[in-house]
């Protein structure tokens, strides 16, 4: 093992298991409960709008998220722990969204899927919430409209390697809600355009 500073390679006959790289046998119960927790989404559907096609796209044998533990699509939130909003919220779908929120078991995380349940998108009116992380906490914001399977992939494993190192726990606490990490776009969309302008 390599010790920052010194510039020398230490020995497991040295350090003993300190010296030895952390794997199943080795690694610490924090690392490897936080990897299994990454590895084994299950997410509750909440597909509202055409955000919602691209979601179901991910799922195909094109994309195939079982390779990633996430092949089923929760029906009950008390057995899903990531909530994929996929479109634009209505104020009258808001509670409802809130209500399957509250009974997902923690820990439990929130992916934001479009620029309509970012922002409001273009539905810049009373009907309309503008944001869903007014409604609940989220995590990771996949931009686009709507965003491709290769975003919302590009989303989740955002959300792995966040749930892996520990940062999303740190960030909640800091924030007193959810990350907030905005991811690039992955499907070859042009991202900025305006409209009307």
């Amino acid at each position: 093992m390599r010790i920052p500073g010194l510039g020398e390679t230490q020995s497991i006959a040295d350090n003993g298991l300190e010296g030895m790289d952390h794997n199943f046998l080795t690694g610490n119960v924090e690392n490897l409960v936080s990897w299994a927790r990454s590895r084994s989404l299950w997410p509750a559907t909440f597909g509202l709008a055409c955000c919602a096609i691209e979601m179901m796209a991910s799922g195909t044998a094109h994309y195939d998220l079982a390779r990633y533990g996430m092949e089923t699509f929760r029906a009950s939130p008390r057995q899903a722990d990531l909530m994929i909003v996929a479109g634009r919220v209505s104020q009258k779908m808001a509670p409802v969204l809130r209500q399957v929120y509250d009974q997902m078991m923690e820990p439990k995380w929130v992916i934001s899927m479009g620029v309509c349940a970012s922002s409001g998108g273009m539905f810049n009116n009373y009907a309309i919430v503008q944001g869903v992380d007014q409604i609940v906490p989220v995590d990771v914001y996949a931009p686009g409209c709507p965003p491709g399977p290769e975003t919302l992939l590009h989303a989740i494993f955002t959300l792995h390697t966040k749930i892996e190192s520990g940062e999303l726990v740190r960030r909640r606490e800091a924030n007193g809600g959810g990350a907030g990490i905005t991811i690039e776009q992955r499907d070859g969309q042009t991202a900025g355009l305006t409209i009307g302008g």
